[in-house]
């Protein structure tokens, strides 16, 4: 496998931790491959941190992290739209991530006359919000999404995500948004890119078929399943079906793919 792949791209929660507790093997599996010189990148549908907090989160997790090791939703968010155009103004709904992300690029945040409207996870959103959002998208603004997923994770329960606030943004405006986080291929062609990496030479891996997979997949990669979070050997056939993709490799634990990578 050594000689095949040149980069790994890894899922961070269900692949590396789950919540604030690392899961077994990641700092080890992360260790070796900084020992062995192997490209990678933690790639996040998270919006809301930046790549310091992500990195600050891990190395708070006994795992370590550089910021430039991360790549999340809303740096390729701001990446797609500096590539595609340039000049939008752009309104947000959205966290301190999202916000940098976009600030970093150059990019005009307002809420006057948007050609973007741009929406992740904000746990401050409010119908204001939302009346502001749809109005632009019904008057000509592109929609874009930074992930779809609809519950995220906290305190042993679950909230609504980015993806729950862009239904209701979807059914109200009657457009559909453009995605970039998995399972959309447009995230994992970020990290790509930010490696210099062809598709071809790069391993998707993740613990979640519908998403890390599935965007592996859409990406041209080959992909890693991991059952070290949602997917387990007893639903895994269930979740083949319902993202429509199989995995090229699959592996019970983070110690079992080290050692794959090894060979």
């Amino acid at each position: 496998m050594k000689l095949r792949y040149h980069a790994l791209l890894i899922d961070l929660d269900g692949t590396i931790y789950h919540g604030d507790k690392p899961i077994e093997g990641a700092a080890e599996l992360i260790a070796f491959l900084r020992k062995q010189e192997w490209s990678y990148r933690f790639v996040t549908n998270n919006s809301s941190a930046t790549p310091m907090q992500v990195a600050e989160r891990l190395n708070n997790m006994g795992i370590d992290a550089e910021p430039d090791d991360v790549c999340t939703s809303a740096q390729a968010t701001a990446y797609y739209i500096k590539q595609h155009m340039p000049k939008a103004r752009v309104m947000m709904i959205g966290e301190y991530g999202l916000q940098q992300a976009l600030l970093e690029q150059g990019i005009t945040i307002t809420d006057e006359q948007p050609d973007i409207v741009v929406q992740g996870i904000d746990r401050s959103f409010t119908y204001e919000k939302a009346i502001k959002a749809v109005q632009a998208i019904r008057d000509g603004a592109t929609s874009i999404m930074t992930n779809p997923d609809l519950l995220l994770p906290a305190n042993g329960g679950f909230i609504p995500g980015a993806g729950s606030i862009g239904a209701m943004l979807k059914a109200a405006s009657g457009k559909e948004p453009v995605i970039i986080g998995k399972p959309s291929r447009i995230l994992i062609q970020y990290a790509l890119d930010k490696l210099n990496c062809a598709a071809e030479q790069a391993l998707v891996v993740g613990d979640n078929m519908l998403t890390d997979i599935r965007s592996g997949v859409e990406a041209g990669c080959d992909t890693v399943l991991l059952y070290t979070g949602l997917t387990t050997p007893a639903n895994v056939e269930e979740y083949r079906k319902l993202a429509e993709c199989e995995p090229t490799y699959c592996y019970t634990d983070l110690y079992e793919l080290k050692q794959a990578l090894m060979s």
